[in-house]
C-alpha cells in the first residue's frame, strides 16, 4: 500500500453519524474513504471479530492490520488463522523495529515493564505505538474496537473522529455505544471465532506477560497491566496525544 499524499483533503464526517448503527457507521466509512484506504486494526479481540463479520458483509475483502508485538500469547496466534481461514482475508502483519526491540531489551532487560509505568510505556510504544503509526501512513482512515465502557478514557469516543495524532485521519469506532453484553451476544448469535482465553477468565488479551485473569464480575479491563493503577491502564494507541507522556 502507497503511503498518504501530503494535502489530501477527507471529506466532512457526517453530523449524524452518532446516530447510526454499527453496520451503517461502517458503510459510511467505506463510501467516504474506499476499500483501499480504510483499515481495521485488529488485536482480534471480541470487538474486533464482530467488527470483522459486519465488515466482511459490506466488502469483500476488507483491510485488516495487526501489531505483532512479539509477546502474543499462543492463543491469539491461532484465532488469527481461524480468521484467516474462516474470512478468507489477508491479515497485513506489522512489527517493531528490530533495532528499537535489541536496544530496549539490552538497556532495561526483557521484563522491563514491571518495574515502572515509564518502562512499560516504553515498551508499548516500542512495540504498539510504533508499529501502528508506520501501519497508519498507509490509510485515511482506521476502525478500532474501542467501546465507551470500557475505560475511563475511552468514555468520549466518537463513532467516527478525526485522530489527531496519526495526521487527521477519521478513527472509527463502530461499536463505540455497545456494551459487552452486545458484543458476546453477536459472537454466540453468529458462531463467531474468538480467543480461547476468554473462557479461562481473560476478558481483556494483549502481551501475554501483560494479560491475566480475572475473577468473575471484575473490571474487564484489570487483568491488563495489573500492578499499575486504573488509571495508568493505556498503551498509547487510544489516548488523545494531550493525555500522553510527552504528549
Amino acid at each position: 500500500m502507497f503511503p498518504r499524499q501530503a494535502g489530501r483533503r477527507l471529506p466532512p464526517i457526517p453530523p449524524d453519524v452518532e446516530d447510526l448503527g454499527p453496520h451503517d457507521v461502517l458503510r459510511v466509512a467505506l463510501t467516504a474513504l474506499g476499500r483501499e484506504r480504510l483499515a481495521l486494526s485488529a488485536s482480534f479481540g471480541p470487538e474486533d471479530i464482530v467488527i470483522l463479520d459486519m465488515l466482511a458483509e459490506l466488502e469483500p475483502q476488507p483491510r485488516v492490520l495487526t501489531l505483532d508485538t512479539g509477546r502474543l500469547p499462543e492463543e491469539t496466534y491461532r484465532l488469527i488463522d481461524r480468521v484467516r481461514s474462516r474470512y478468507a482475508v489477508e491479515v497485513e502483519v506489522f512489527a517493531p523495529e528490530a533495532e528499537a526491540v535489541e536496544a530496549m531489551v539490552r538497556e532495561h532487560g526483557p521484563n522491563l515493564f514491571y518495574r515502572s509505568v515509564e518502562n512499560r510505556i516504553l515498551c508499548c510504544d516500542v512495540r504498539k505505538v510504533q508499529p501502528l503509526r508506520r501501519a497508519l501512513q498507509t490509510v485515511d482512515g482506521w476502525i478500532a474496537g474501542v467501546r465507551r465502557d470500557q475505560i475511563a478514557t475511552r468514555a468520549q469516543t466518537p463513532k467516527i473522529g478525526l485522530d489527531l495524532a496519526h495526521g487527521l485521519i477519521w478513527k472509527v469506532a463502530p461499536l463505540a455505544d455497545w456494551t459487552e453484553a452486545q458484543v458476546w451476544a453477536y459472537i454466540h448469535e453468529r458462531d463467531l471465532p474468538y480467543n480461547e482465553l476468554h473462557d479461562q477468565g481473560y476478558p481483556s488479551i494483549g502481551c501475554a506477560p501483560c494479560s491475566r485473569a480475572v475473577e468473575p464480575g471484575a473490571d474487564p479491563r484489570s487483568g491488563r497491566w495489573w500492578w499499575e493503577q486504573p488509571e495508568d491502564r493505556e498503551c498509547g494507541i487510544h489516548v488523545p496525544p494531550s493525555a500522553r507522556d510527552g504528549g
